[in-house]
């Protein structure tokens, strides 16, 4: 598969959890779902757990999901193997299934590793076939791409099958995921990313596939100053009058990535005035070659003054009504906020005591399976 590109193919990550800042919650999930079974086999097996190895994370953009991704990988010691959604549909043509199968037999021989599948929505995209799904698709754009839009979808596509909006590679994308649910597989770990669950086949969300839904929100008020925390940690120092507490109450609503920029912004400002300075010193030194030598730096530091000039260009890139959508999504999905069993105990009835022993005398009942 030489025209096939692997971006991080059997790299180790070098990124670490320092470098996420908070989300807390999401890190014990993802070393629950992974660091549980490669480090404590026995706890597993212990406790009859069937393990989910399939993962989604889903977010608004800039969220952080790749990153926690890394930091994971590199906290297990494994390696990742990534692949981004659109290269699926830019394979070579006739070839997209055997490009697959390639895929996931890297994955097996790199094992222990983590899959990363990337703009999984551009995988295959919710098979509604309908009008619904084609309104989603070309709202907000203009009547001239929606022509183009519809027109493309009328020409044949080797990549879909004959009248439908089913990836012609769709049955074997799913046939070696399950494939990787024996135990000579357990430590090769399926983990997908999107910013669109909505648009993900939901063959693909079914129990034992990626059937473990984390959501990668946006980060909360002490999360962003974790965030700028890391952001700043590895430039030049940083001024004692930057209130850092204060920028992190200004920017609510702003992604990781948002606010990293805020912080590149900055320091850009500072090293123009750097450049600056140094220019107009030379000037001097060309007028009076009697000067004396300054070494001293122009601009030791990143100021506030930087700081204000840089966030006259932040922005928010993620909007109030994609989070909305977020949220539509988690409840279309069943997600209960709160559940807790009622006072009395249920075995206490006969129908279910009956039904809590057929399962503990039978241990090959599985709804899984």
């Amino acid at each position: 598969m030489d025209n096939f590109d692997f971006p991080r193919a059997g790299e180790v990550s070098n990124v670490t959890w320092d470098d996420v800042g908070g989300l807390e919650k999401v890190k014990q999930e993802l070393k629950e779902t992974i660091q549980y079974l490669l480090y404590h086999p026995e706890k597993v097996m212990k406790y009859g757990m069937a393990p989910s190895r399939g993962v989604l994370l889903y977010g608004p953009s800039g969220a952080g999901k790749t990153l926690l991704l890394n930091a994971l990988a590199n906290e297990c010691k494994i390696k990742v193997i990534s692949v981004k959604g659109p290269q699926w549909l830019t394979m070579p043509f006739g070839d997209s299934k055997a490009n697959v199968r390639d895929v996931f037999a890297k994955a097996r021989a790199a094992a222990p590793c983590i899959m990363l599948l990337d703009d999984l929505e551009s995988i295959p995209e919710a098979r509604s076939g309908g009008s619904g799904a084609d309104t989603d698709r070309v709202r907000g754009v203009c009547p001239l791409t929606k022509h183009i839009m519809r027109k493309a979808d009328s020409l044949p596509n080797e990549h879909f099958r004959s009248g439908t909006t089913t990836p012609s590679y769709l049955p074997t994308y799913l046939a070696e995921m399950d494939g990787l649910k024996t135990k000579k597989h357990l430590d090769i770990f399926i983990i997908g990313a999107t910013n669109r669950p909505e648009r993900i086949d939901g063959a693909i969300l079914r129990p034992g596939r990626l059937d473990q839904l984390i959501y990668i929100p946006l980060p909360d008020e002490p999360s962003h100053l974790s965030i700028l925390k890391v952001a700043l940690r590895n430039l030049v120092p940083v001024g004692l009058d930057v209130d850092i507490p204060f920028l992190s109450r200004c920017t609510h609503g702003f992604s990781g990535a948002d606010l990293t920029e805020i912080c590149r912004r900055a320091t850009k400002v500072a090293i123009r005035e750097s450049i600056n300075a140094e220019a107009g010193r030379a000037r001097e030194k060309r007028g009076d070659e009697g000067a004396a030598e300054e070494e001293e730096d122009p601009v030791p530091q990143v100021t506030r003054a930087h700081f204000e000039e840089a966030m006259q260009y932040a922005r928010r890139s993620v909007q109030d009504a994609d989070i909305r959508r977020y949220d539509l999504f988690a409840q279309s999905r069943g997600v209960a906020t709160t559940f807790k069993f009622p006072e009395s105990n249920p075995t206490s009835t006969p129908g279910a005591a009956a039904l809590f022993a057929r399962f503990i005398e039978d241990p090959d009942n599985d709804f899984y399976r």
